[in-house]
């Protein structure tokens, strides 16, 4: 007879358990979407993934994805969509269109994680200017974007969707340019998926991925409040 997996129930602290105690990637059950909690998570290197009507649940994988900004791959094709300009870029203009954009179309798509209460949770990270987005617009149309949290010089990038074909790569190779010239570590992709490792993700052990965050969220100052393209 096996013993069940121990994983931690958090209760009103903020502490988590060490990440070396993930049971297959999972950490902890429970606890709140606070800013306080939010914060403390992505600092740990954890961060919140659950269905609907399941407990809130906290990961830290054993591999995680991330793109190391020198290894930006951008395809032939799509150096072709940049040249034209087919995308203007916008910064923190249309945050809480972008994270309902990407629930509505994980939703109709394979069902989605990005529920009620993580879209209030991530908008008030907005709203204290730790939670950003990259948007790709066509006159005043929204037709694809991205949304991630950026503590110390770390982003942790969370969802991307696209109505126009290469928008949401658009954006993220928008996001990767803005880090660089910001003195940003690696893009936080969390879990690998095809999308990102066409544009050059990788996956490394949570080891090295703990080393790369004590790292970078050390190296400046937050840059909270609305960022601009040119900032």
């Amino acid at each position: 007879m096996h013993n069940a997996p121990k994983v931690t129930l958090l209760d009103d602290t903020l502490a988590f358990p060490p990440v070396e105690e993930a049971w297959e990637g999972l950490l902890a059950i429970g606890g709140d979407l606070s800013e306080a909690r939010l914060i403390a998570a992505y600092e740990h290197g954890v961060f919140p993934w659950y269905g609907e009507n399941d407990p809130i649940l906290w990961w830290a994988p054993e591999k995680r994805s991330v793109l190391f900004l020198e290894n930006l791959h951008i395809a032939k094709s799509m150096r072709s969509v940049l040249n034209r300009n087919q995308f203007e870029l916008r910064i923190d203009t249309a945050f809480d269109q972008v994270i309902q954009t990407c629930a509505d179309v994980r939703s109709h798509k394979e069902g989605t994680w990005i529920s009620k209460d993580i879209i209030k949770a991530y908008i008030r990270l907005h709203e204290i200017g730790l939670a950003h987005s990259f948007e790709a617009w066509l006159g005043e149309k929204l037709v694809g974007g991205l949304y991630g949290v950026s503590i110390g010089r770390m982003f942790f990038g969370e969802s991307m969707f696209s109505i126009e074909s290469n928008a949401s790569k658009f954006c993220f190779i928008q996001l990767v340019q803005w880090a660089e010239s910001n003195a940003y570590g690696p893009i936080d992709c969390q879990i690998s998926n095809s999308h990102l490792t066409s544009m050059g993700a990788t996956i490394i052990p949570r080891e090295e991925y703990s080393k790369i965050l004590r790292t970078y969220l050390s190296a400046g100052k937050t840059r909270r409040g609305m960022w601009t393209i040119h900032k």
